[in-house]
């Protein structure tokens, strides 16, 4: 399992609870896994389709998640496809036939497939070794963003008794999960649930007067790194990104009210680091492995807690320091009131109110944030003090009234990122210089940066100087393949480094 883990996806040692959970889905068993964004979830079903005969089915909603993933498993090596809306139906018949004859190890495909007619005898004629089932919290009413389509996943365990099934989601209370389990008839599955906490996460609630001059303020800090704001309305989405442009930002919007092909290229642009900040409503986000967001700010209250936590788990899937900040005021508890005051089924009119009352708890906390978070989820935070949340620690004010970032704060802002770079400290002109070159090959490759490294590999890169095959494969997210087919471009840039 080591060796498959290091020549695929180039991680030396596993992250809780993954080794535990391959292990049982290799041996046939049922997994119900919590997981949280960044944890490694996607790993407990690639690796093991891996070592396991046959094609695994892994089932996704998002579009452009399964195509970021497929990409990612292109580029480490992997033989893996998807079928969704997206393709023609010759395309689908191609990778139909690759899936019969053996030429794919993993199969992405939509869940409304399995309502297409002749697309389950597909199914019955391929050699699948597990099933996996992503956004498994989309099967419930009672989480965040229940799917229809999800339901017609109940026939999966009847249909395919004796394949292991795997359920993953980043979110789900202890309701929602008893209801993962009798939606997909899984009695016997075993359930796996990670810990909650991001400790590389910072939790802060600001007031939201002048929020304008306090989200600029923001960004001056984290100049050129991925953002993500969120915000109420299509309105309050538009507005921000003219109102940014202004200052001289890179935002665009993401919301319902631009048509599908309008939202595709605007999330394009945001994965391929052609922008630095998407301003969204909720729709944004679900569909993207981008792990560098250094800073996620709620310009509005969010629905609720499940939803906030989703959403801020957006910052940081690198592990690297990133920030979450909620602009707090009451008057946008009356927006919600409003929609929620229209609902005409009481269960979930009850459900909204109490949904938004533990938000308002949050943004009214005197204490730890981080054990607030951790609660809500059933999970005791044993420590005093978190020392990553404003209910820990004294931030240092802001200056809404500068525009023009300070050097000190950029200073300050590095640090923390290199402390959590093997302790040695990362060249920054070098990392820029590695950058670059990331940059060049993603567009010759016509991928997304983090697909050929992600930041944590470029700064490790950038403090331990690898100069031979062997040092380099010795960097965090390096595998063979990655290493026969960037390693000699990133160490001739290293190596000509004075």
């Amino acid at each position: 399992m080591l060796d498959t883990l290091k020549k695929y996806f180039g991680y030396e040692e596993f992250r809780p609870l993954q080794e535990e959970i391959i292990t049982r889905v290799l041996k046939g068993g049922d997994c119900v896994v919590l997981m949280p964004t960044g944890g490694g979830k996607s790993l407990c079903f690639q690796l093991p389709a891996l070592m396991a005969e046959g094609v695994a089915v892994v089932i996704s909603p998002l579009i452009s998640l399964m195509k970021d993933q497929v990409d990612a498993l292109k580029a480490n090596g992997v033989t893996a496809d998807f079928i969704n809306s997206t393709l023609t139906q010759e395309e689908v018949t191609d990778i139909m036939i690759k899936a019969k004859t053996g030429k794919l190890k993993i199969l992405y495909i939509a869940p409304e497939r399995l309502s297409v007619q002749g697309f389950d005898n597909f199914l019955n004629s391929l050699n699948i070794s597990l099933i996996a089932i992503d956004e498994a919290h989309c099967i419930s009413e009672w989480g965040h963003d229940f799917r229809p389509d999800y339901r017609n996943l109940k026939i999966l365990r009847d249909k395919f008794p004796s394949i292991p099934i795997i359920a993953l989601t980043a979110t789900a209370t202890e309701k929602v999960r008893e209801d993962i389990v009798r939606q997909l008839n899984l009695g016997s599955a075993k359930v796996y649930i990670s810990s909650f906490n991001r400790p590389n996460l910072s939790y802060e609630v600001l007031p939201k007067k002048e929020s304008l001059k306090t989200i600029v303020s923001l960004l001056n800090s984290y100049k050129d790194e991925s953002v993500i704001i969120y915000c109420f309305s299509r309105n309050d989405t538009e507005k921000l990104v003219e109102n940014l442009k202004i200052y001289g930002f890179k935002a665009l919007p993401y919301h319902a009210g631009l048509d599908a092909e309008k939202r595709k290229e605007n999330q394009e642009k945001f994965i391929r680091d052609k922008v630095n900040i998407m301003v969204a409503t909720i729709a944004f986000g679900m569909g993207i492995d981008k792990p560098d967001v250094r800073l996620v700010i709620h310009h509005s209250l969010p629905k609720s807690v499940e939803g906030y936590y989703q959403e801020t788990g957006r910052a940081g899937r690198d592990g690297l320091p990133a920030r979450c900040v909620l602009l707090f005021s009451y008057a946008d508890k009356f927006k919600h009131d409003f929609f929620i005051r229209n609902m005409t089924n009481p269960e979930e009119k009850k459900k909204s109110e109490e949904n938004l009352g533990q938000v308002l708890r949050y943004g009214d906390l005197n204490g730890c944030r981080r054990r607030f978070l951790l609660r809500y989820f059933n999970e005791v935070c044993e420590q005093k003090n978190c020392g990553n949340c404003d209910g820990c620690v004294e931030r240092v004010p802001l200056e809404i009234n500068t525009i023009i970032p300070k050097v000190s704060n950029k200073v300050v802002k590095r640090k923390s990122i290199q402390s959590l770079v093997g302790g040695k400290k990362c060249d920054e002109n070098l990392f820029e210089k590695l950058r670059e070159v990331r940059t060049k090959e993603a567009k010759r490759l016509r991928v997304p940066p983090y697909i050929v490294f992600g930041d944590k590999a470029l700064r490790e890169m950038a403090s331990h100087l690898p100069k031979t095959s062997d040092d380099f494969l010795k960097i965090n997210g390096v595998g063979d393949q990655k290493l026969k087919k960037f390693g000699e471009k990133f160490m001739e840039v290293i190596r000509g480094y004075k």
